[in-house]
């Protein structure tokens, strides 16, 4: 199957070249010429899958036979090698735990796929000395990047933060790792990070040079894992006996990729009433969804750091998923709020119902208390554990917060981390110097 740019369907290439450039030549994002449509008996069974039946199936049906099917069982078996809970909260909502990865974080699916299909073609390809995967991040990105790639042959990750806008322990998670991971401080925002990655992408002489990708969400690899999240959720609840025929999912959004594999999953067959989009105060797709014009801006700072987007890199895709405004209208309400709105909702929820979330998932929970209507059925997406951001999270609640394993064995490593200005010409002579 070919893939096409966003921005020129007639700029198309392979899924192998769409997963090693992530980028088009003309900007654009890639997506496929289609989305085959999952058969109705498959739809019908998927109650009586493991997870890891589930997500080969559909990744299957989604690259339509672009990987060797053993090379793809082995990539998403390990990709989905735990578990996702759908729990029941005592305040009647459904949530489903996307954080009980190695960095516990909902981009540890993608970003582990993404790592072994990218392993797989450069196994393919022995001309490439090395890969160099440039990671802009505020916060989880980075870590669920390095960890997947960690002590790949062949393969140099580079994780761009801004200097005091990354919590300590999710720039343990990857500024400790040493070896193929380096940990890059910049002296700016987040936005100065994503453009330094961009114009890195544009610049001939590195492109000669050097072999370079994004795992960032724009990378098509990120978006296909995503989507199992969606039918997961809905064989769930099918084998529960809970009536799916309104089901509505509130997801968290920043640079919309998880929404887009949510209306790709939809494409897909997945019967789905709406969307709601929530973001916090960087609500450039909420300003979008009200008016009718996509206006990025600079990132504001927030206590949920991974929503702290300014400009969405994912709206080309929605755009071509569903054609006009009105169109997305129907298929997505927004919702936006703000740090002391989010404080009031995980402090009424760990009052309430006992159960701690995290200040991203805390956007998407409250929308969906909200928006939800008498007769539909509701699947809040936790993306990240509480405990990411534990010295935050323990002033809201006035409450000791454990922190599990996956995070405490970071805490006391070593880190090492390479300071910089925002200014494109450090970035690139340290990328040269290193290749």
């Amino acid at each position: 199957m070919l893939y096409h740019s966003t921005l020129n369907h007639q700029l198309t290439t392979t899924l192998e070249q769409a997963v090693i450039k992530g980028l088009a030549p003309d900007s654009g994002l890639y997506m496929p010429e289609r989305l085959p449509r999952l058969p109705g008996a498959f739809m019908r069974n998927m109650g009586a899958m493991t997870l890891q039946e589930l997500a080969y199936a559909i990744s299957a049906f989604a690259l339509m036979d672009d990987v060797p099917v053993d090379v793809l069982h082995d990539i998403v078996y390990d990709a989905f090698d735990f578990d996702i809970p759908l729990v029941k909260t005592s305040g009647g909502n459904y949530v489903l735990e996307l954080f009980h990865g190695p960095t516990m974080a909902f981009k540890d699916v993608g970003t582990r796929f993404m790592a072994r299909l990218l392993n797989y073609y450069r196994s393919r390809h022995p001309e490439w000395h090395t890969i160099n995967v440039l990671v802009p991040t505020s916060g989880d990105t980075g870590s669920a990047v390095a960890n997947s790639f960690w002590g790949m042959s062949g393969i140099n990750v580079y994780a761009l933060y801004p200097r005091g806008a990354v919590s300590k322990i999710q720039k343990a998670q990857f500024a400790t790792l040493g070896g193929n991971v380096t940990a890059i401080e910049v002296n700016g925002s987040f936005d100065d990070c994503k453009s330094l990655v961009e114009k890195a992408f544009l610049d001939d002489e590195l492109n000669d040079r050097l072999q370079l990708t994004s795992a960032m969400s724009i990378n098509y690899a990120r978006l296909v894992p995503q989507m199992i999240y969606y039918f997961w959720s809905y064989a769930q609840l099918v084998k529960d006996g809970t009536d799916v025929s309104n089901l509505v999912f509130a997801v968290p959004c920043s640079n919309l990729g998880n929404l887009t594999s949510g209306l790709m999953a939809q494409q897909m067959g997945l019967p789905v009433k709406r969307f709601i989009s929530v973001e916090n105060q960087n609500n450039i797709f909420y300003n979008y969804v009200k008016t009718g014009v996509f206006t990025p801006k600079p990132t504001q700072y927030s206590i949920a750091p991974a929503l702290d987007a300014g400009c969405p890199n994912n709206f080309g895709r929605i755009i071509e998923l569903l054609g006009t405004h009105d169109n997305v209208c129907r298929h997505i309400h927004a919702y936006s709020y703000d740090d002391n709105q989010i404080i009031d909702t995980i402090q009424q929820t760990y009052r309430d119902e006992k159960y701690v979330i995290d200040p991203h998932t805390a956007v998407a929970y409250r929308a969906m208390h909200e928006d939800l209507q008498p007769g539909e059925t509701g699947v809040t997406l936790a993306t990240a554990h509480p405990a990411k951001l534990k010295n935050l999270m323990e002033r809201i609640i006035d409450a000791p917060l454990a922190m599990p394993y996956q995070l405490s064995r970071f805490v006391n490593a070593e880190m090492h981390v390479h300071k910089m200005s925002n200014g494109f010409t450090a970035f690139k002579r340290l990328l040269l110097d290193r290749s």
